[in-house]
């Protein structure tokens, strides 16, 4: 059995929007490579070729969000006596710059579709990892991949 994913509701709904956007370009794309196979002469036909891998992109692109929408499992952002948990809003301190940045811990499928009203970070990111389970006040290390850390303090959980 496929394993659900959790999303928010604007991330389903932004993952959903998605969807219809890439079936439009799908549309697009057919109309373009049924183009290119009437007018094309040589087999050879680069056109033809980059509309076909165009084409097939878009389709595994699309099986890709419906899949993911499929088994997903909407989650409303409410941490257990005040931790982070998937969908909630943080705001964290970073230690180093000493500024303040208010993101939403979200499932990685959600972390990587473009808009919406906050920075997302995914929960299998080197920071989401960390900051998954902590209350107000608490700070905590990342170790990053260049060797590198960076510490962070949980100013507030929304």
């Amino acid at each position: 059995m496929a394993k659900e994913i959790k999303l928010t509701r604007e991330g389903f709904e932004r993952l959903q929007a998605t969807l219809d956007t890439e079936k439009a370009r799908l549309e697009e794309a057919t109309r373009v490579l049924q183009e290119q196979m009437e007018t094309s002469t040589d087999a050879e036909d680069t056109g033809l070729e980059d509309a076909k891998r165009e084409k097939m992109n878009i389709e595994a692109r699309i099986d890709e969000l419906e899949d993911t929408l499929t088994r997903a499992q909407l989650v409303e952002g409410k941490g257990a006596e005040g931790r982070v948990s998937l969908g909630t809003v943080v705001i964290l301190h970073n230690e180093a710059t000493r500024k303040d940045m208010r993101v939403q811990v979200v499932s990685a499928p959600e972390a990587g579709v473009l808009g919406g009203s906050l920075p997302r970070i995914s929960d299998d990111s080197p920071v989401g990892l960390q900051l998954i389970g902590r209350k107000s006040g608490e700070s905590f290390v990342v170790n990053l991949d260049n060797g590198k850390q960076m510490k962070y303090k949980v100013v507030s959980v929304e």
